[in-house]
């Protein structure tokens, strides 16, 4: 994110259960323009620019409101972040296995079969977080030469930058935020990338095309209310490969994707959250 003058006013929530309320509460803050989120060990910051601040945004905040969490807040201003800078300082390479890795480009190269070269920009999607880092795994494990695929709420683009790698003859990246086209198709020219069309869309959108592969890291949700569509878009032994949720909602999911003549092929865990592959018949 380029370095800008803009004043902003960060937000510190503190949230009891945690681990499931951070994700909710960032899902539902960077719908209402909060551009940038810290998750710590104690809390999680969220910086909004002052001039698109009001109390009234709040009301929109379901998990304010929502009795199974305990949550306070603070906030005051801030002077303007070199969002590039801070970044830099923190991000460190990751290997996702023997032959995959991510990294930035001030990084040294890391010598890997398949090397992500990413710059977030305050989008998701570094391999980092366990959601990430199950879905480049399944990435590794599919065959994907020749395959059609659909990355939804692409984010970084690192997952269609995967499947480039790994053979994919066309990768349509989507999501509904026009600071991850951008960052999509800035690290798709860092990753020398031909094969990836970044589209500004959700998925009910997208008409008269099959993919051969559909892979969204979500939240549960949006999952469960998109996977009629992902279905309907798959080819005939198509396969969908998820995240963004945890263990426990694995039944809620599943009974909805198990309607659509989705079929789960495997399951991946990670700290409680969850990974699943399907395949259409």
């Amino acid at each position: 994110m380029p370095f800008n003058d803009k004043i902003s006013r960060v937000f510190s929530f503190k949230i009891s259960p945690k681990v499931k309320g951070e994700d909710i509460l960032i899902a539902e803050l960077s719908e209402l323009g909060f551009y940038a989120f810290e998750q710590r060990k104690k809390d999680i910051k969220a910086y909004i620019y002052e001039e698109k601040w009001k109390q009234s945004l709040f009301f929109e905040v379901s998990l304010l409101s929502n009795p199974e969490f305990k949550i306070t807040y603070e906030s005051k201003l801030i002077t303007p972040i070199n969002w590039n800078q801070n970044w830099e300082k923190n991000f460190k390479p990751i290997k996702v296995n023997e032959t995959c890795g991510v990294r930035a480009k001030f990084h040294e190269p890391l010598n890997l079969k398949y090397e992500i070269i990413i710059t977030p920009k305050m989008s998701f999607g570094t391999g980092h977080h366990e959601t990430t880092a199950m879905m480049l795994s399944y990435l590794l494990e599919v065959d994907l030469k020749d395959l059609r695929v659909l990355d939804v709420g692409s984010g970084t683009g690192i997952l269609a930058i995967l499947s480039e790698k790994r053979g994919a003859k066309l990768v349509d990246a989507i999501d509904i935020d026009f600071k991850c086209i951008e960052n999509i198709q800035e690290n798709s020219i860092l990753n020398n990338c031909k094969f990836i069309n970044s589209h500004f869309k959700n998925v009910s959108q997208i008409n008269g095309v099959k993919y051969d592969l559909i892979i969204a890291n979500i939240n549960k949700n949006v999952i469960i209310g998109d996977i009629l569509k992902f279905s309907n878009l798959l080819s005939v032994e198509g396969q969908l490969i998820i995240s963004g949720f945890f263990l426990e909602d694995f039944d809620d999911v599943n009974n909805e994707a198990s309607s659509y003549d989705l079929h789960v092929v495997s399951k991946k865990e990670k700290n409680k959250w969850l990974s699943v592959h399907y395949i259409k018949k």
